[in-house]
């Protein structure tokens, strides 16, 4: 009976995920196509000839639409239609808070895609001796980081994630000098979060520094970061 539950508990873990995974790929592939198929002419949609349906036929023309527009908005005429969409959103005034707050957030996000969230750290919070895992975004910038500057130490924007959400939580201005700085990916810090410390990624440490400390070779860097600062404010 115990082998039993140990091979249903393997087989869960490997198809739990698989089936997850299929599950909301496909649920994310049928709304599209919700919500693009019904602007398609009749006689350039598939479901026409064929007696079935193809899925992801609106997603590859969502897909090409966006790739289309983005094509357009890089010459004169269709920057110059942008901008003219934009001028008549901006008379309306409910509307243009909302369509200037979400272009910045998108505008923010891609362009600095090679910079945002590439970083992990950990900061005390929410007390000293209690520590948390953040991503490091930028440093701070605008007014935030010119009333905080006043004693010239460098600020760092961070997001402090909550579990098992990641997509949620605190955004923090914090010294550069309070973060400690991982090497772990921010990939490797969600899974961190979501589990809530049950996967935590390997960290391969100086043999002769782990072996007299006490410590494994292999340990979470997480851990191994905490336990060595916890070393040096030692009294």
């Amino acid at each position: 009976m115990h082998r039993f539950r140990n091979y249903f508990l393997t087989g869960l873990v490997i198809a739990a995920p698989l089936f997850l995974t299929v599950y909301i790929t496909w649920a994310f592939i049928v709304w599209i196509d919700s919500w693009v198929t019904p602007f398609i002419p009749a006689a350039y949609s598939p479901d026409t000839y064929l007696p079935f349906k193809v899925p992801g036929f609106g997603l590859v023309v969502a897909i090409l639409f966006i790739t289309l527009l983005g094509f357009l908005t890089a010459n004169l005429i269709g920057r110059t239609a942008i901008s003219w969409g934009e001028s008549l959103l901006g008379r309306m005034p409910v509307v243009r808070n909302l369509y200037r707050g979400l272009k910045q957030i998108f505008e923010t996000v891609l362009s600095n895609r090679a910079k945002s969230f590439q970083t992990v750290g950990l900061i005390e919070y929410p007390r000293k001796g209690l520590w948390a895992i953040v991503f490091v975004a930028t440093g701070t910038r605008g007014e935030v980081g010119h009333r905080l500057d006043r004693e010239g130490e460098r600020m760092l924007s961070v997001f402090l994630p909550t579990t098992p959400n990641p997509t949620s939580g605190f955004l923090l201005f914090v010294r550069e000098a309070d973060v400690t700085i991982l090497d772990m990916t921010v990939e490797e810090a969600a899974k961190l979060v979501i589990s809530a410390g049950l996967v935590s990624p390997d960290y391969q440490v100086d043999e002769e520094q782990a072996e007299s400390a006490g410590e494994p070779v292999t340990i979470g860097e997480a851990g191994r970061r905490i336990g060595a600062d916890a070393t040096l404010n030692r009294p």
